[in-house]
């Protein structure tokens, strides 16, 4: 779920920490992606377009996933980006609210899912009616927005997917816990350019490169955002531990709020008080007296805050990220033979893989032997000719 309103807040308060780059400015760079996230978004949105069913192999097995990733890996490489997926590992405890909270969601669509479908059935016992017609058609739009709520995926979707990725040649990371923590600590060591995530909480980790629409801008023809912590913390005036404060203050995945204070009220409680320490304190003394807002009982923002500032993660030394050709005999039986999907289409898909890696390759050798020109320093009027159209379009 990320941080609430924090993407709205950025952008009225530090509009220069986001600027807008097409894929193409990408290329060349490793990019660590948020796996679990993508694997859910794959069973969600890809569907067989007549019916709105997930796709399935010849078993009756999900294989929603297997083309997302499949696919997307495909128009990453061909965009020159050598993406690195990393899975979650076992949530963290203060996170156990949250999760319930979606598995109450899931089960009241469910609830609904099944309402609706003892409806449409009786519906089609009766004659044909444009009325009931009408209202067939708003009920099984409603039922395909239902069975989208009601998707989890299993471990075996997760291991699915990582034989993929290994049959592809693209190197996938097994987080200890909270994949974007891991994906920030592969960035900050350099081992990656940035993280491609739609988690806005990815910056309460102090990724120096957040990349949002990475996954989606050629498809809908979008700009990607890149955002930088470093510029919102210099925009907002704050200091990391400051801005994770104003973070849990707006609302995170592992802890409640204030009960009635809105984003908008608490960047200037941060701003007075520069601590939610602070805070409390100013609510106990009555320096703070808000009768709609309510401070949680037991409220665990310090046991958050430290899971920000120090995440459970593999250190990036002890990760070893190689990309290797396709394993073209396997991945053939396991997509085609297995899963049902074209022949023709996997193996094309191949092709491009191993002309990317030889682009890649090609490009590697380049740089090695490539002369360095003499370095000019540049005038003031170069720099400023450089620097200032960019932080214009932020």
């Amino acid at each position: 779920m990320g941080i609430k309103g924090l993407s709205h807040f950025l952008k009225d308060n530090a509009p220069e920490s986001t600027k807008e780059i097409s894929i193409k400015s990408l290329s060349g760079q490793k990019i660590a992606i948020d796996a679990s996230m993508c694997l859910y978004q794959f069973l969600i949105a890809v569907r067989q377009q007549d019916s709105g069913m997930q796709l399935n192999n010849s078993e009756g097995e999900t294989t929603s996933h297997l083309m997302g990733f499949f696919y997307r890996t495909l128009r990453l490489c061909d965009n020159g980006i050598k993406p690195v997926y990393v899975f979650d590992g076992k949530p963290p405890e203060l996170k156990s609210g949250e999760l319930d909270k979606r598995r109450g969601k899931r089960d009241e669509a469910e609830e609904e899912i099944k309402q609706l479908q003892s409806k449409l059935e009786e519906g089609e016992r009766e004659e044909e009616q444009e009325e009931q017609e009408a209202l067939q058609k708003e009920q099984k739009e409603r039922l395909m927005q239902l069975q989208r709520r009601t998707v989890k995926v299993t471990q075996k979707q997760n291991d699915e997917a990582k034989h993929l990725l290994d049959l592809m040649g693209i190197p996938y990371v097994n987080a200890p816990a909270e994949a974007e923590a891991q994906c920030v600590e592969l960035c900050k060591s350099g081992k990656v350019y940035g993280v491609a995530s739609e988690d806005m909480d990815t910056l309460c980790y102090n990724v120096p490169v957040l990349l949002r629409k990475l996954t989606l801008s050629e498809q809908r023809k979008e700009p990607i955002l890149e955002v930088k912590t470093e510029k919102i913390l210099d925009a907002l005036e704050m200091n990391l531990d400051e801005f994770i404060d104003l973070c849990i203050m707006m609302g995170c995945d592992y802890c409640p709020t204030i009960q009635g204070c809105g984003p908008a009220n608490s960047y200037k409680l941060i701003n007075e008080y520069r601590s939610i320490d602070a805070i409390v304190k100013a609510f106990e003394n009555g320096d703070i007296v808000k009768k709609n807002w309510k401070i949680p009982q037991d409220w665990l923002y310090k046991e958050s805050k430290e899971l920000f500032l120090k995440p459970d993660v593999i250190k990036s030394e002890d990760v070893d990220l190689k990309w290797n050709p396709p394993k073209e005999e396997e991945l053939i039986d396991f997509m085609v033979n297995k899963n049902g999907f074209s022949e023709d289409r996997i193996k094309s898909g191949i092709e491009r893989l191993k002309k990317n890696l030889k682009k890649g390759n090609q490009k590697r050798l380049d740089g090695f032997f490539k002369v360095k020109p003499s370095e000019a320093k540049p005038s003031k009027i170069q720099k400023g000719k450089v620097q200032k159209p960019q932080r214009k379009k932020k």
